[in-house]
């Protein structure tokens, strides 16, 4: 299993149900977490929405790191703007099963799963008995224990 984080914040729903759609055309049946609001983290913007979702797929880590990056790109990702910033359509690979270590500028998991919020929280409702592949503890335990900004408004898909 592959699990994604996905947000957004320029049209952020419609760019999300279209890059939901278009997960779901090329690798089936796709399972979602919640929605969640959370402000923009290290830049002055809109408010993201962020989910996390679940898929299966044939392709390895850096196959669908560029296939996702071409998705990205179909929906106006802008890749000339600075590291932090505005965001149609943003989609990491959070977990690629129980992959550890850097797979060409790839790493996982991803740091940011135990770092920031938006990131835990969807990834913990949707799979909340998953355990991190670094430090063998569930998701659930991991959001428990989060003592990072965790300023989230859950909202309607």
């Amino acid at each position: 299993m592959v699990y994604l984080g996905l947000g957004s914040n320029v049209d952020a729903h419609r760019n999300l149900a279209a890059g939901l759609a278009e997960l779901q055309a090329a690798f089936g049946p796709v399972e979602c977490s919640p929605l969640y609001r959370s402000a923009a983290v290290g830049f002055v913007g809109n408010d993201f929405l962020n989910a996390c979702c679940r898929i299966r797929c044939t392709l390895g880590p850096v196959e669908l790191k560029s296939w996702l990056s071409a998705l990205e790109d179909r929906h106006g990702r802008r890749r000339d703007l600075p590291k932090f910033a505005d965001r149609t359509l943003d989609i990491d690979i959070l977990l690629f099963g129980d992959r550890v270590g850097d797979f060409s500028a790839l790493e996982l998991p991803r740091d940011e799963i135990l770092k920031q919020a938006h990131v835990l929280k969807p990834l913990a409702d949707l799979a909340p008995d998953l355990l991190h592949p670094r430090t063998g503890q569930t998701l659930a335990e991991h959001w428990r224990e989060f003592d990072g900004d965790a300023v989230l408004e859950q909202v309607d898909w």
